[in-house]
């Protein structure tokens, strides 16, 4: 164990999105494990509970409200509009940043394991700037999440995208860690591969998930399709060579054809062909959208991070530590 790391300040960093039914118990659970965790002298007294609305459309932040006026443990952050759970994530951290050693980000529907905090918390001593989770098995995913999760990872290894397979946004962030993943300023967020982009030293804890208990999960079909493509976009060009291999195969099969043509025509099959024609036609007009589509993509990804747009507004925040400073300022 580093002898240099004492105990210190965390900070646990909760996304919500439409989270009314979970919050509550969720809430209590993670009060009941930061106690737990001050009580026995693992982390410092002024370690908080953040939670980040990514701008709920229902009681979501009234129960943040409700929870911050009843625990002083507890801290709000709302959005003005829908950001997305990896800006969810990152506002947090980076408001967290301010105030903690090192942070663990959760989901609020509590389906990965709390108890696992010790270890991580336990590796942050040991001298690793960040702790990732990996879940130990998808036993509580259908067989549609478990063939896309596989799907999604065999992809982006193929891809060359450097992420832990089964991997998850349950981790660890030291101060150092968050002041590096700062600099990172892309708009289309990618979490799970920027952050072992950082390089600093690092371990894995794995976790058990259980089934979510109370409402239903928020990553549907089209948002799952999001992140893959914004993994896959933000950190390999491979689909653009891809494209290029297209290239030479759609030149390889028109040079064929016109070998075929001549062909038939010295021969006296002039009828013949028609069917070998709208082949091509279609074989090439479908490569060539798709084709311009991955390009258009890139294209697209690159126009949205020239405009220079903030990722997230605070609409508003629930902070006593806030209130504070702006007393003495």
């Amino acid at each position: 164990m580093d002898n240099n790391r004492q105990k210190g300040i965390l900070y646990i960093v909760v996304p919500c999105f439409n989270e009314e039914e979970a919050l509550a118990p969720s809430a209590a659970k993670l009060l009941n494990k930061l106690h737990e965790l001050k009580e026995a002298k693992i982390v410092c007294e002024q370690s908080r509970i953040v939670f980040v609305d990514d701008g709920s459309k229902d009681r979501t932040w009234d129960i943040i409200k409700g929870l911050y006026e009843e625990h002083e443990e507890i801290k709000g952050l709302r959005f003005a509009h829908n950001r997305g759970h990896q800006n969810a994530i990152l506002a947090g951290m980076m408001y967290a940043v301010k105030y903690c050693d090192y942070t663990i980000t959760i989901d609020a529907d509590l389906q990965q394991d709390v108890n696992a905090m010790e270890r991580f918390i336990s590796a942050y001593m040991e001298g690793n700037e960040i702790v990732y989770g990996v879940r130990n098995s998808r036993d509580t995913d259908g067989l549609f999440k478990k063939l896309s999760a596989t799907l999604f990872y065999k992809s982006m290894k193929v891809m060359d995208c450097n992420i832990y397979e089964n991997s998850a946004d349950y981790r660890l962030m030291s101060k150092k860690a968050l002041t590096a993943l700062a600099e990172y300023g892309e708009v289309n967020l990618f979490l799970r591969g920027i952050i072992p982009d950082i390089g600093l030293k690092s371990s894995v804890v794995h976790f058990d998930v259980f089934p979510r208990m109370q409402g239903e999960s928020k990553y549907s079909l089209s948002k799952m399709f999001t992140l893959a493509v914004d993994g896959i976009t933000s950190f390999s060009i491979k689909p653009i060579r891809m494209v290029f291999m297209m290239g030479i195969l759609a030149l390889l099969v028109g040079v064929g054809m016109v070998i075929h043509i001549f062909y038939e025509h010295y021969f006296g099959y002039t009828v013949s062909g028609w069917s070998s024609i709208l082949m091509s036609i279609w074989v090439l007009g479908g490569a060539i959208l798709l084709s311009l589509g991955i390009i258009g993509e890139y294209v697209g990804r690159n126009y949205m991070e020239t405009k220079h747009r903030p990722r997230y507004y605070y609409w508003e925040i629930l902070s006593r530590d806030e209130e504070i400073e702006e007393a003495e300022g």
